[in-house]
């Protein structure tokens, strides 16, 4: 099985917008991280789409390993 890369050992701090919807990678290939650039064609990934509830700064898993996904949830300690 093809495992995520890891894009970074820590989470992405970004601001999503109430109502919008958001793209997380969940490959680790994308050039536009913490979202989708649409890099995980080659691979059997596909990205987490997500509706933001909120406007608020989120924290978005950035080694692709949580178990909460798109949201980090501290693996990347564990890495």
């Amino acid at each position: 099985m093809e495992k995520a890369r890891i894009a970074q050992k820590g989470p992405y701090k970004v601001k999503v917008e109430k109502g919008k919807m958001y793209a997380w990678c969940r490959c680790g290939r994308s050039s536009d991280q913490p979202f989708c650039d649409g890099s995980h064609e080659v691979t059997n990934f596909k990205p987490v789409m997500f509706e933001a509830k909120e406007t608020k700064e989120v924290f978005l898993c950035g080694c692709k390993h949580t178990s909460n996904q798109p949201f980090c949830d501290g693996t990347h300690n564990k890495l």
